[in-house]
């Protein structure tokens, strides 16, 4: 039976380590892809990994590359290309230049791999998303967004800190924008089947869920000189594996709403089911006033981000 074949463009530490957990899990085989002026440094980390298979037991090949051709007809294409943030650096800060960089790299991936299934990681996330789209010309439910996962797993980090129970008994959900005006949903969150709201504090539940609306920027600050990329990386590997094998994952992702939620044409965090056509289901909740209201000015957001990247692109 073939394997999938897995493009990740950016071979920094979230396409690096992205390429880690796939080939780990046996998704499938890996291309992981670099600028040239990367020089040999994809090579040098796909052999790297390559020589780990025999001591993990995994058979998936991992290919490092500077050149698209390599990556012709792949299944799943993951793009983190992008500058970084810094300490002091906004998500907003990197639109101008990470604009172009996704443009750029969309037009490549539209040439070689025509069917694929596009996971956007570059910040900021929303509008970068909205750009690939915009570039690539494949059906909205064929490019997505990763934030929410990632952003779930910090809610559900810290719930399961503060309450000293495991990850796994943590359900959570959130949606709107990656970043400040994400809206992790109360509603939709309980431990081992136990609203949160009967466990935690309101108060302290708010300084919970500030603290993974801040998540990317308190790991930019520890760290000084980048930022985060273990969680990113298995966030995404999350999402490859929903598609490479049809999971049907009910998670929260990035994708174009038009009439759902009354959105408009823009790509936002909702819950969606993710198989292996892309979003293959938005599910649409009842929000309560409070929750509209938050969703909506995350949407708005997004909409000011995107108009500002149009005057950029």
């Amino acid at each position: 039976m073939r394997r999938a074949k897995i493009t990740i463009v950016g071979a920094g530490n979230v396409g690096a380590t992205c390429a880690h957990w796939c080939a780990d899990a046996e998704l499938g085989d890996i291309v992981l892809l670099d600028i040239p002026e990367a020089g040999d440094m994809p090579k040098g980390k796909a052999l790297d990994l390559m020589q780990s298979s025999p001591i993990f037991g995994f058979d998936s090949k991992v290919l490092g590359t500077n050149d698209y051709a390599d990556t012709k007809e792949s299944d799943v294409v993951v793009i983190t290309a992008g500058i970084p943030r810094k300490p002091g650096m906004s998500r907003d800060d990197l639109l101008a230049t990470n604009a172009k960089i996704m443009t750029a790299v969309c037009q490549q991936v539209k040439a070689t791999s025509p069917n694929a299934v596009v996971i956007v990681v570059s910040n900021p996330l929303d509008a970068m998303v909205q750009r690939a789209q915009q570039v690539t010309g494949f059906p909205p439910n064929r490019v997505i967004g990763q934030a929410g996962v990632l952003d779930t797993a910090r809610y559900r980090t810290f719930l399961a800190m503060e309450l000293g129970v495991s990850v796994e008994d943590i359900s959570a959900l959130l949606m709107g924008g990656h970043g400040d005006t994400m809206v992790p949903l109360a509603s939709c969150t309980s431990v081992g089947g136990i609203p949160v709201t009967q466990l935690v504090k309101p108060a302290r539940l708010a300084e919970i869920i500030d603290r993974a609306r801040n998540g990317g920027a308190e790991i930019v600050a520890l760290l000084k000189t980048g930022s985060a990329y273990y969680a990113p990386a298995a966030a995404t590997a999350q999402m490859v594996e929903a598609i490479v094998r049809d999971k049907k994952r009910l998670i929260p992702c990035a994708a174009y709403c038009d009439k759902e939620y009354g959105v408009g044409g823009y790509y936002v965090g909702v819950p969606i089911v993710l198989g292996s056509g892309g979003v293959e289901k938005i599910i649409e909740l009842e929000l309560n006033s409070e929750e509209r209201a938050a969703f909506q000015k995350s949407v708005d957001a997004v909409k000011s981000l995107v108009a500002t990247m149009a005057t950029l692109v």
